[in-house]
């Protein structure tokens, strides 16, 4: 079982709350749920942000290590390893990995990720939304922004932000691999 999904177990077991009452007050189905706790991957942004807001923690929550109370410097000796999200339904948006720049931040309320981008099938791929807003900034290659009924290409030092409530897709553009800086805000 990957940590994320143990981590909503145990805070799921801590406020003795079911699958079926997780489900609802996150707005996903009993399903989805199921298709979560069962899963070695991690569920998606979007779902891991309502199942956030459902049990009252912050994003932030399932992807802490240790968390500190000063700043926290990343080195590059150091790095987390990449996280892998994937949809609520299928794996078919397991083409990012996301490193958290501040897993052991406490009381963060942003959530800066360094994410890498692989090619992958877009019409395979299922938008999402959620709470909150977004910044991307593409550091290597070009990627391709769907949000809403409009297509944004980004190259190398372009950026977007966008509110995230707005169904969005990000993939990575002329089947070739590319990195962003982004950072989530999810609001309490």
């Amino acid at each position: 079982m990957n940590p994320v999904t143990e981590k909503i177990k145990i805070l799921c077991a801590d406020k003795n709350i079911s699958a079926e009452e997780l489900a609802e007050n996150a707005g996903l189905t009993v399903k989805q749920i199921e298709l979560i706790f069962d899963s070695e991957k991690v569920p998606s942004l979007s779902s891991l942000i309502k199942i956030s807001r459902a049990l009252g923690v912050r994003l932030g929550t399932f992807l802490d290590d240790n968390e500190n109370i000063g700043p926290v410097v990343n080195k590059s000796s150091n790095q987390s390893h990449p996280v892998t999200f994937t949809s609520h339904l299928t794996n078919d948006n397991s083409h990012i990995d996301f490193i958290s720049l501040a897993a052991s931040k406490a009381g963060r309320h942003m959530e800066p990720f360094l994410i890498d981008i692989k090619p992958y099938d877009s019409s395979k791929m299922a938008t999402s939304s959620h709470e909150g807003e977004e910044f991307l900034y593409v550091l290597k290659g070009s990627i391709t922004v769907l949000y809403g009924l409009h297509e944004f290409v980004l190259n190398v030092g372009e950026s977007i932000y966008y509110d995230s409530i707005v169904e969005h897709l990000v993939t990575s553009t002329n089947n070739e691999s590319a990195q962003v800086l982004a950072v989530v805000y999810t609001p309490n």
